[in-house]
């Protein structure tokens, strides 16, 4: 238990940073920039690193397919049940894809290996690029319906140079492109430097928000999904599956991590209240320390 807990700190400490630089420095600090270069530049090193360090195994792809189904059907109840809840666009978009970007890549993925081992890696690893899909193209087409219409909330989903790149990185792979060491580390140096950047842009983001102001219904909604409708509709599915008891483990653990920061990300992108998506994300972190040991509980049941 104290591996996970070490594991969740450890990523905390670039938040802290990014909140001491903004009291700090205060408007000297331009969040879209910081927004811009991340999403446009650095996690294009981000998304090559994590699909190229290790080959892509299609045998793996039925864990990754589990986590979509469910994940696609609590989106379908949270967009179908927001429109009674919320008339404000920015509040509709929030409510109904916060809650199902987790953390998957740099707190779900240690997280595994404390609780399932090493062997855990290429079935988490497959799982963060369906969370990368997910992220950026349900989550860019609902944050961007938060100010702009239908139509253009899609092709911005196709303006995003991530997604080419994650298309790319994936046929190079599948095609056995194996990089260099030196490609490789060029590559998880801006890996690094993306991750560190969206932390420190959730800091940023996390100075001046005011929890007490945001809408109390949206915080209880999005909160309710996240650690109890998700997880519930995870582990119905799951305990009425028969496969490997790690995978159904894993797929449960990466549902259930806190909201990522990549919310943040295109909350500022597409100007969606990205202070209301901080204090969120910061609650569902403040949760997750005690509800991820509940759900370690559970896996026992699966």
């Amino acid at each position: 238990m104290s591996s996970i807990l070490f594991s969740i700190l450890g990523v905390y400490i670039f938040i802290l940073i990014g909140f001491i630089a903004k009291m700090s420095f205060k408007e000297q600090i331009d969040d879209k920039t910081i927004t811009l270069v991340n999403v446009y530049f650095l996690q294009l090193f981000l998304t090559f690193w994590g699909l190229l360090i290790r080959p892509i195994d299609i045998t793996l792809l039925y864990a990754p397919s589990l986590y979509l189904l469910i994940v696609a059907f609590v989106v379908v109840v949270a967009a179908f049940g927001a429109k009674f809840l919320f008339e404000n666009k920015k509040e509709y978009s929030i409510a109904t894809v916060a809650a199902i970007i987790g953390n998957t890549g740099n707190l779900g993925i240690p997280i595994n290996i404390a609780i399932f081992g090493e062997a855990s890696i290429p079935y988490t690893t497959v799982v963060n690029l369906v969370n990368v899909f997910v992220v950026y193209t349900i989550g860019v087409f609902y944050y961007s319906r938060g100010s702009f219409d239908t139509r253009t909330s899609l092709l911005n989903i196709i303006k995003l140079p991530i997604l080419w790149a994650a298309l790319l990185a994936i046929a190079l792979s599948i095609y056995g492109y194996e990089p260099s060491a030196n490609v490789l580390n060029t590559l998880m140096m801006g890996a690094y430097a993306s991750m560190t950047m969206q932390l420190f842009l959730f800091g940023i983001y996390l100075y001046g928000t005011k929890i007490a102001e945001i809408n109390k219904t949206l915080v209880l909604w999005v909160l309710t999904l996240k650690f109890l409708l998700l997880p519930f509709i995870a582990f119905i599915i799951l305990s009425r599956i028969d496969i490997e008891p790690m995978i159904k483990g894993i797929i449960f653990i990466e549902l259930m991590m806190p909201l990522a920061v990549a919310n943040v990300n295109l909350a500022s992108l597409y100007d969606c209240n990205p202070r209301v998506v901080t204090a969120l994300i910061f609650l569902s972190s403040v949760l997750f320390l005690g509800i991820i040991f509940i759900a370690v509980k559970l896996l026992a049941f699966l």
